[in-house]
């Protein structure tokens, strides 16, 4: 029997934002955290939303189904290139779960108003970035280097065809 003490979800949340190890290392294990990994996808949207104050609330549900979307794709990106070219040896749902809780930073993004929102938003960004890589890092059991390789690569496979639709789209 365990001996870990129970932890909520703004437990995780905090141990995901300090960069933590062993948070990481449980939401990939626990398979009944996805559905708090998509909390934190959509509290961070709705944080972002907020903090843009002049969206409504069509744009904030937009923006959270857009996040959820993203995250969706993002891992399963994410989880095909950490595992078939890095070597990685997560499932897809270890990593969903991971970069799931990585987001939790961008909860601050509530703030986003307030003046000096630029560099609010470039320190979330950062510091999301830095959890995404400790998150891809720990679900697929590989090093920094390469989990900083998945990351790139996988950012790469998702925005070039975007930039490409970008530039034969309508216009």
């Amino acid at each position: 029997m365990s001996e870990t003490p129970h932890r909520t979800m703004l437990d995780r949340m905090l141990g995901a934002a300090r960069l933590d190890v062993a948070t990481f290392t449980e939401v990939e294990h626990d398979t009944t955290l996805t559905g708090q990994a998509a909390g934190v996808v959509v509290i961070v949207a709705l944080a972002k939303a907020i903090g843009a104050v002049d969206v409504g609330i069509g744009s904030a549900v937009g923006a959270a189904v857009v996040s959820l979307v993203g995250w969706l794709i993002w891992a399963g990106v994410t989880y095909l290139i950490g595992d078939k070219v890095f070597g990685g040896t997560a499932t897809w749902g270890e990593l969903l779960r991971a970069l799931g809780f990585a987001q939790a930073p961008g909860v601050l993004m509530v703030l986003a108003f307030l003046p000096l929102a630029g560099l609010l938003t470039f320190v979330v960004g950062v510091w999301t970035l830095a959890a995404g890589l400790v998150a891809i890092r720990e679900a697929l059991d590989i090093s920094t280097l390469k989990a900083l390789g998945t990351a790139i690569l996988g950012w790469l496979a998702l925005v070039i065809p975007l930039v490409l639709l970008e530039m034969v789209g309508p216009g």
